[in-house]
């Protein structure tokens, strides 16, 4: 049996969701789905808050997972669940860029690097939403140049490969955020690509590498 998870939970006088998640939180303790509940209030200690990088109240760590705002007991209690079994990465994602909290993703994409190839994975889900499209779009603008974007190069250039031709755009343009060498084998036959923004986008992100060079 998996041990219940742990929470972190910051607050504040006068935030308008602070207690109602305090009081849920509270529950899920004394009925046995979190092991233990740590409250900090930041007028008190607002170091807390800059250590975990965060400025919207109610913040909670349930797990390795970090939420913010207004959550009812039985969301909780879900997300009690899933930091016990772990098999909620993708869904963990999903939720903080269909809830806009990019800040929160791009944390948690730069502790947890491996798990940048999820992204890769959402924009293939047939059903993906805007704000999860844009979401990961701005995911990788703020990547743009780094490391992590660079070791990426490879998964990217592969699913250039798609029947989709959207698909096929946005790895354009993300291969060229990249500011990797090793794009440019991968943007070259998209010079080719039957749908002329892709042809396009591939043209602005191999000039962008050249200024680069």
């Amino acid at each position: 049996m998996h041990k219940p998870a742990d929470t972190l939970l910051l607050i504040t006088p006068g935030c308008p969701h602070c207690q109602s998640v305090l009081h849920s939180l509270s529950e899920l303790v004394k009925n046995g789905n979190i092991g233990r509940l740590e409250v900090v209030n930041i007028a008190i200690h607002p170091e807390i808050a800059q250590e975990v990088n965060t400025r919207t109240l109610p913040w909670m760590r349930i797990g390795n997972h970090e939420l913010s705002g207004n959550y009812s007991l039985s969301e909780l209690k879900t997300w009690a669940e899933k930091a016990v079994t772990g098999d909620a990465s993708a869904t963990y994602i999903r939720e903080l860029l269909e809830q806009q909290q990019l800040d929160l993703a791009i944390h948690h994409l730069q502790a947890h690097p491996e798990k940048l190839l999820l992204l890769l994975e959402l924009m293939q889900e047939e059903d993906v939403s805007l704000s999860v499209k844009f979401g990961i779009g701005a995911i990788f603008e703020a990547l743009e140049g780094s490391g992590l974007l660079e070791e990426l190069v490879p998964e990217l250039g592969a699913l250039g490969r798609s029947k989709k031709a959207n698909i096929r755009g946005d790895i354009a343009y993300y291969l060229g955020l990249s500011h990797s060498p090793q794009a440019r084998e991968w943007l070259t036959p998209l010079l080719q690509d039957p749908q002329q923004d892709v042809r396009e986008i591939a043209v602005e992100s191999l000039e962008m590498l050249e200024t680069r060079t």
